[in-house]
């Protein structure tokens, strides 16, 4: 995969005023509405995709595990990245950097971001959808990890977290049914006008009992995707888990292939 702006490209070196002016950079230039050439109902519908005479779009996920030293300290990422076409893996890749500064809040692609990139140039496909495991919009300056890099590699991408970083859902969020979604607007920490929809609670999964609830996932655009379609995606691509299915792979091989250094 090629980086058209290598000049966006996480710097950790820089200090955290030049850190957050990146990221205000970044979400200017970021487009959160949809730009992709790809069908979003030949995701996982192969008659779809027939029917526009295209193949079904190459979707990858993104998740990241740690290595730690002898002394017990995170000292490596280790970025794993999965390619499927209309839910069947294609590739799998991964690439081990070391971490140069410790996590901050609102500033993980200057963290991991450098790990995540040097994964995706292993890949021999070009994706057409990213899924991170992490914020895209739903953050303080608008450009979380999933906006970052996909304005760094112009590819269409989703940030899908399992945390509320930042914003207010406009509504409850507490035990949500399954196929159901909460908007997340903008608030006093977000540099977006009051109210301004950053992205949305999505409850993929839910448990059929009053005990027990599963808590929504907080999606939302990276790059080229509009909140909405993002949204829709990760439902449609949550198939059998409350992740959305690339994520919920590039999870599993992250642990599968972290397993190799501890042996």
């Amino acid at each position: 995969m090629s980086q058209p702006r290598p000049d966006l490209a996480p710097d950790p070196g820089l200090s955290r005023a030049e850190m957050e002016t990146l990221q205000r950079d970044i979400a200017d230039i970021a487009v959160f509405e949809d730009d992709f050439a790809f069908d979003p109902d030949a995701l996982s519908n192969p008659l779809a995709a027939a029917a526009s005479g295209d193949e079904q779009p190459i979707i990858v996920g993104v998740d990241q595990s740690f290595l730690t030293n002898a002394d017990g300290e995170q000292d490596r990422a280790l970025s794993a990245v999965v390619a499927t076409r209309g839910g069947e893996v294609i590739e799998r890749v991964h690439a081990v950097t070391g971490l140069e500064i410790p996590y901050i809040p609102g500033l993980l692609s200057f963290r991991e971001g450098g790990p995540i990139l040097a994964a995706l140039e292993e890949l021999s496909v070009d994706p057409e959808l990213i899924l991170f495991d992490g914020s895209g919009r739903i953050h303080f300056r608008q450009a979380g990890i999933a906006t970052h890099m996909g304005v760094v590699r112009d590819v269409p991408s989703i940030g899908v977290a399992k945390s509320l970083l930042c914003g207010r859902p406009r509504e409850d969020t507490d035990d949500l049914p399954a196929g159901s979604r909460v908007a997340i607007e903008a608030n006093t920490r977000v540099d977006a006008p009051d109210g301004t929809l950053i992205g949305y609670a999505v409850q993929t999964r839910q448990y059929d009992s009053p005990n027990r609830h599963i808590n929504p996932l907080y999606v939302s655009s990276g790059h080229r995707v509009g909140s909405e379609t993002a949204a829709e995606i990760v439902l449609e691509l949550a198939t059998s888990y409350k992740l959305p299915e690339p994520v919920r792979l590039a999870d599993t091989y992250a642990d599968e292939a972290k397993r190799e250094f501890n042996q």
